[in-house]
């Protein structure tokens, strides 16, 4: 992927996360693009993950954790007392490992975000949720059967359905963590080409334990170890040319 010049949306300043006296994140900064996607790669346990839900404030549910440090989204500090986490989540989306649909309708799960800020009119619904399906690009596949459960689905249209529900709420940024980690081939490259179409819209931050996925989809990509980010760059230079040993030792396969 070519990376691309883009403003800064997303600005992480020293930040440190502590799970009781475990240090997960250490001194971590780094600038996020907006409408890009950037990959964040790096053996089992090294922060990725943790980084990735410090941008909704997923980590406030963890008992005993600590965070020091600054994130801003669009200038605004996410960590600051006056700060809505509700707000925050419906402008920062998240896409988990294993598709994680409601135990509703395929309709009611995309108007779920919609009616918990406010919208009733079944017009304005409609209109949302159609928008949202063919932005996940499974409008065709589920249109004649709305109000079919949305467990029916397969596992790969579980996962496009679960993205149209984050976007429904109109987020700036899409997070997703191993989103295609639980999916057979067909259907990661659907959501792989899913993401190149939506981060003309939104800013994309992804985990990935794959690197060629990484390599195939991202703009830039983040290698860490041990809690900290080891290289940043683009995602070409980055395996093309690593700046630091350890990277290129990980992306040859040596260790992770």
């Amino acid at each position: 992927m070519q990376s691309i010049a883009s403003q800064t949306l997303i600005d992480i300043h020293k930040l440190n996360l502590y799970y009781g006296n475990f240090q997960a994140l250490k001194s971590v900064t780094m600038d996020i693009p907006e409408k890009a996607i950037t990959a964040f790669i790096g053996p089992s346990g090294c922060g990725k993950s943790t980084l990735l839900r410090t941008l909704n404030r997923m980590n406030d549910m963890i008992p005993n954790t600590r965070i020091e440090g600054k994130i801003t989204i669009g200038g605004a500090d996410i960590y600051s007392k006056e700060v809505d986490v509700e707000t925050l989540r419906k402008k920062v989306g998240m896409v988990f490992q294993q598709p994680n649909p409601f135990p509703k309708s395929i309709y009611d799960n995309v108007a779920y975000g919609p009616r918990l800020h406010g919208i009733r009119s079944k017009a304005k619904l409609d209109e949302i949720v159609e928008t949202s399906l063919r932005s996940a690009v499974l409008w065709d596949e589920v249109k004649d059967h709305l109000k079919r459960s949305a467990l029916s689905l397969s596992g790969g249209q579980q996962q496009r359905l679960c993205i149209a529900r984050a976007i429904a709420v109109n987020p700036d940024v899409l997070l997703m963590d191993e989103a295609t980690s639980a999916l057979d081939p067909i259907s990661t490259l659907k959501i792989e080409e899913l993401a190149q179409e939506l981060k003309d819209k939104y800013t994309i931050v992804m985990v990935t334990h794959n690197m060629h996925q990484a390599a195939r989809v991202s703009n830039q990509t983040v290698f860490f170890l041990n809690g900290e980010v080891v290289e940043f760059s683009d995602t070409e230079k980055l395996f093309s040319n690593p700046r630091d040993q350890r990277t290129e030792d990980y992306i040859s396969g040596r260790f992770g």
